[in-house]
């Protein structure tokens, strides 16, 4: 029996982007295991729900433990194959090892980051990628990132993209009605989700809402870190309180009904390693205005209106042709709809189980 192992200790609420990509990912692998072939997550005891073949374990990615535990896991496994999802990982598991690089946002954005933070992810990612045998990039442009600035063979690194799961499709005009009653939601709104990290750019995008002219309301969704209020304030300078509305953390599951329930979704990020919220949108059929910075062009192809990162006027322009133009909303969400089924979990697995099989001839 070959012993594949995946890193899941990255499905905490921590990690909410990395989680997600682990759980999707330990669930789309096992289907397409040979006989001879089987899957084991690591997780911790705070991970839950557990996928099947969990092995908990009480070093987090953080611990000094883990440089220990894991690779004594791996042995005891007799494991082909080690995946790590995030730089912080045993640097010396003794198995060949796959390490996913998501993003280089310390490196490629320094001034969002402190010199400490900086030289932290340079230096656990150089021991990473000593490590490694092969690197996953959720895109080509992390592959570019990555290849720009450390020594590792370009042969070595493979882009497998994410997809958006399968709970992200068209909503019945139910669960729409009940959504908006839950949130308190207009029957026209254009919808962001995400952090307010400074690359996303959501000081961009309030610029950008006060140069539109419309009754339509801009709910911006997701966790709020108090580190980065440049967005509220920028609002209030443009007495903008009655225009948007900040909703915060949104349930998972009510998740795919919000995308539906959109006129529209904006995503103006300055950078991304892939960039999933315009592809869930996508596969909601909601229409979808975002920039044409790093990976997204990548994502939405031509099945989005894409405007300058750096420029609010041009996102207000998309905007206003979006909320103004039912026919391009319409033809937006077909070519959004097409857009996202090239994109699937199914497909993620085959690449990323192919990379397992690489390793282990």
């Amino acid at each position: 029996m070959k012993h594949y192992v995946l890193d899941g200790r990255v499905m905490t609420p921590h990690f909410p982007g990395l989680g997600r990509y682990a759980r999707a990912l330990a669930q789309a692998l096992p289907p397409l295991l040979k006989a001879d072939e089987a899957l084991h997550v690591l997780v911790t005891p705070e991970t839950a729900p557990r996928p099947p073949e969990s092995l908990p374990l009480r070093g987090t990615p953080f611990s000094l433990s883990q440089q220990w535990e894991v690779p004594r896991t791996l042995r005891a496994l007799q494991a082909e194959v080690y995946h790590s999802l995030y730089l912080l990982m045993p640097y010396r598991p003794g198995v060949p090892t796959v390490l996913s690089v998501n993003d280089l946002i310390p490196l490629t954005r320094p001034a969002e980051s402190t010199l400490r933070a900086r030289l932290f992810f340079d230096l656990s990612l150089a021991l990473a990628l000593r490590t490694a045998r092969l690197v996953v990039t959720l895109s080509e442009q992390t592959r570019r990132d990555l290849l720009a600035r450390f020594a590792y063979p370009a042969e070595r690194v493979h882009v497998v993209p994410l997809a958006a799961e399968e709970r992200f499709r068209p909503v019945a005009t139910e669960a729409i009605l009940s959504l908006r009653e839950k949130y308190a939601l207009p029957d026209r709104f254009i919808l962001y989700v995400g952090s307010n990290k400074p690359h996303k750019n959501l000081v961009g995008l309030i610029r950008a809402w006060s140069l539109v002219q419309t009754d339509a309301l801009l709910v911006i969704a997701g966790a709020w870190d108090p580190r980065y209020p440049q967005a509220r304030v920028e609002a209030a300078l443009h007495h903008l309180e009655a225009r948007v509305r900040w909703l915060g953390p949104v349930a998972e599951a009510d998740l795919p009904a919000l995308y539906a329930a959109a006129t529209g979704f904006v995503f103006p990020s300055l950078y991304e390693g892939f960039g999933l919220p315009p592809l869930e949108a996508m596969a909601c059929g909601t229409p979808v205005v975002c920039s044409n910075a790093a990976s997204l062009p990548e994502v939405v192809g031509e099945a989005g209106l894409l405007c300058a990162a750096h420029d609010p006027a041009a996102l207000a322009e998309a905007l206003q042709r979006l909320l103004d133009d039912a026919a391009l909303r319409a033809s937006l969400r077909e070519r959004g709809l097409a857009r996202a089924q090239q994109f699937s979990w199914t497909h993620t697995a085959q690449l990323t189980l192919e990379l397992y099989r690489q390793l282990d001839l």
